[in-house]
């Protein structure tokens, strides 16, 4: 068997770039290429190698770790896990820069590698710059922050330790059940050390898409109790799409007459106006889809994880759950009958199952026209002299952009607005982050998603919040060439948790600017600032004018900023469901008093259900 001899940095990057996936029927690299900010720990050592590189695995330079990483995972999302990128940096706050993102990933099941700078194995000159130290444990460094937000976590303290851990990286992120991020910390002394390599591990390879079909038993008591239900109800999460399988959806919902609801990961797997669907569920859930759930005698969950907004934190679902899922740890939650299963897998032999069995009549028609006239009336324009709410400015960007655009949003209100009132066309025009609801994720995701579709208008709508916390990537996506369109939205503010703040009782405090313990209220100029990294801003002051502005956008060589402000206070009431946000059992306010016994209230309400 031959050998080549070559750095551990070199044979890291070989390795990675030799690896293969198929997308469509065309065979690609899995890695479409690796973000890097180089600083001491990574620039000798994987800076080298990647240079060398240049050719098969790219190398693009960000302004901040957490924005490149955020980035990286977009593009997964996007591309539904089945191609993935790499994130590289120094070995103190460039890698404790990446945690926020690694547990992101963690937390949305998406695939991610970051090869993070450490310290030097040997500890010849320790402690380093930038090194942790640790006063009980000689053996941590930064990089341990990133164990609880990886699913494969690994220290390369040997150059040969790669010939086990990086095929251990990849077969994780291309589990569909253990899919998520890998942190392989390289200590930076052995990616400078050579070894002589068996030739034969950077042959070409093509990893397989798996697909793993449900358990007979758990699939018969699924049918059994379809068959069996009134009033049946399926739930489409994140799971249906990552396993593309929207089309076996909605042929079994249209065969079997099954009403679909939606999650924030799994919108868009149905089209807007398909005859089946009723919309968002939970807490910001449309009113048919609520009804529905509340009433539902079988639940089934496809490919969702049941965190609290879908379930009205468990206060939602009063019918028999099954779920449907590919990770046994979510296919068990809130007490479910497991069907432990690829989405497509099991959609496809559920409607073989079911023969031509049809659910019962249960009318969502009026529901549904009664829902579409609420989004319409919550979506229209405002009156010139009135501060537009957030549902009004989605409605502008919805009428001004085309059905092929994909909407990219993460945090603050907005979400809970999109989930509810955004109509979506095609699979992948809906990328909403609201596993981890980062704020900061928008405009480096946006990038992302421009990097998987490029052929797609890209609308980032984010909150001056969200934006002042990070705006940086808007500078590398000029630098690119990828264009984005950020409508961003200034409340002046965190406009979303100011109104929580108030609905439980407390005064408006250090959330809106006015609010805060600040001698000066700033006047930020973001139309100015989105103009000082290279992209085209305008700030408008009506509808009228955010919509003939995005036109403008449309039309624009590069990325554009359009700034319109909004009203804090206004929300959509239409819709909706119950929250558990805890409320101070005791308090010296009234209000508080009152918001909590109204807490406790639905407390019992909640118990009454389960």
């Amino acid at each position: 068997m031959g050998v080549v001899r070559l750095t551990a940095a070199q044979a890291a990057v070989r390795w990675l770039a030799a690896q293969h996936v198929v997308v469509d029927g065309v065979e690609v690299p899995y890695f479409a290429g690796c973000w890097a900010i180089f600083g001491h720990g990574n620039v000798a050592g994987l800076g080298e190698a990647l240079e060398g590189a240049r050719d098969v695995l790219p190398t693009w330079r960000a302004h901040n770790e957490q924005g490149m990483a955020h980035a990286a995972i977009a593009y997964a999302k996007q591309m539904r896990r089945r191609r993935a990128m790499i994130c590289t940096t120094s070995i103190g706050p460039g890698a404790t820069n990446m945690v926020t993102a690694a547990a992101l990933a963690h937390v949305n099941r998406l695939p991610v590698l970051f090869l993070s700078g450490d310290v030097y194995a040997s500890r010849r000159p320790d402690p380093v710059l930038q090194q942790v130290e640790d006063f009980a444990d000689g053996t941590v460094s930064a990089n341990d922050c990133f164990r609880p937000v990886s699913r494969y976590f690994d220290r390369i303290t040997r150059p040969e330790q790669l010939l086990d851990a990086l095929p251990r990286a990849l077969a994780t992120m291309l589990d569909p059940a253990g899919c998520g991020p890998v942190t392989l910390a390289f200590c930076q002394d052995v990616q400078a050390e050579a070894f002589d390599w068996p030739e034969v591990f950077f042959d070409h390879r093509v990893w397989r898409e798996r697909r793993q079909p449900a358990d007979p038993g758990e699939m018969a008591a699924l049918v059994s109790a379809l068959k069996s239900a009134r009033r049946p109800l399926l739930i489409c999460g994140g799971g249906v799409l990552y396993s593309q399988a929207e089309q076996a959806l909605a042929e079994l919902a249209v065969a079997a007459g099954l009403p679909v609801a939606e999650t924030q990961a799994g919108k868009g797997a149905l089209a807007w106006d398909h005859p089946n669907l009723l919309g968002s569920i939970g807490v910001t859930g449309s009113s048919a889809a609520n009804a529905a759930a509340a009433e539902a005698d079988v639940i089934v969950g496809l490919g969702t994880r049941l965190q609290d907004f879908t379930t009205g934190s468990r206060s939602l679902f009063a019918g028999r759950l099954f779920q449907v899922n590919v990770t046994p740890f979510d296919a068990h939650k809130h007490g479910a009958a497991p069907v432990v299963g690829d989405a497509r897998a099991v959609l496809e032999a559920l409607a073989g199952a079911l023969g031509g069995w049809r659910a019962p009549e249960v009318g969502s028609g009026p529901a549904m026209a009664d829902w579409n006239a609420a989004v319409e009336r919550a979506t229209a324009g405002a009156p010139d002299t009135t501060l537009p709410s957030d549902a009004q400015v989605i409605g502008a960007v919805q009428r001004a952009v085309g059905e092929d655009a994909v909407v990219v949003c993460a945090a603050g209100g907005l979400p809970g607005e999109l989930h509810k009132l955004w109509r979506t066309a095609r699979p992948g025009g809906y990328h909403l982050e609201y596993g981890f609801s980062c704020m900061g994720y928008e405009i480096a995701g946006g990038l992302g998603v421009k990097m998987a579709e490029p052929d797609r208008e890209v609308v980032v709508m984010v909150g001056d919040g969200s934006y002042l916390m990070l705006n940086s990537e808007l500078a590398t996506s000029v630098m690119m060439g990828r264009k984005l369109i950020v409508a961003l939205l200034d409340n002046r503010g965190f406009g979303c948790i100011n109104r929580l703040q108030q609905a439980t009782g407390s005064p408006g405090f250090n959330n809106l600017l006015a609010d805060s313990a600040h001698q000066t209220l700033p006047e930020i100029d973001f139309a100015a600032h989105a103009r000082s990294l290279g992209a085209h801003g305008e700030h408008v002051a009506t509808l009228g004018q955010f919509e003939a502005a995005l036109q403008r956008a449309r039309a624009a060589d590069r990325s554009s900023v359009v700034v319109i402000d909004t009203d804090p206070l206004k929300t959509t009431e239409a819709g909706g469901w119950w929250w558990d946000v805890a409320v101070p059992e005791v308090s010296d306010r009234p209000q508080v008093n009152a918001a909590r016994r109204d807490y406790e209230d639905r407390i019992r309400m909640k118990r009454d259900l389960s």
